[in-house]
């Protein structure tokens, strides 16, 4: 529009926005063509979590929180950054750590369970003695039914 002699003014109200962002946008492409008015990503604050501490923090991550005196199971982002904060000083956020996990190649992991096949021979002990119990509770509950109203 520039090019075929519209006015800044005129060509701002199409996208609408100010007059002084087009001669923004014109200045830039004239400056550096079209690739000058790609976004660009925000370069941002860096992230608060030392590159110095990866092989730290996976080796927590590997042994479990157990091994740091915690009485959890498995690490969740938000523990790990709460445990940097106490041991290192570094606070961060649960996010800075998921980010930082995710660069360092560490994923945390939910605990997944599964049944074991029990010993048949132990298993065919029980039998007779979980019938019984089976028998023995029964036989002590009753069920009453309420009849029905007329």
């Amino acid at each position: 529009m520039a090019h075929r002699g519209r006015a800044r003014q005129d060509i701002a109200t199409a996208p609408g926005v100010d007059r002084r962002t087009v001669t923004r946008w014109l200045n830039t492409y004239c400056a550096n063509g079209l690739s000058g008015l790609r976004p660009k990503k925000s370069k941002g604050k860096s992230g608060h979590i030392p590159a110095a501490l990866a092989d730290e923090v996976k080796t927590w991550v590997l042994t479990g929180p157990a091994e740091q005196g915690l009485d959890r199971a498995n690490w969740t982002h938000a523990e790990l950054a709460d445990h940097l904060l106490k041991t290192k000083g570094v606070r961060t956020s649960r996010s800075a750590v998921q980010r930082f996990c995710s660069k360092i190649d560490i994923r945390l992991y939910r605990p997944t369970y599964h049944h074991e096949r029990g010993d048949p021979v132990q298993q065919a002990k029980a039998r007779p003695e979980i019938a019984e119990l089976g028998n023995l509770y029964s036989s002590n509950w009753s069920v009453s039914v309420p009849s029905a109203r007329r």
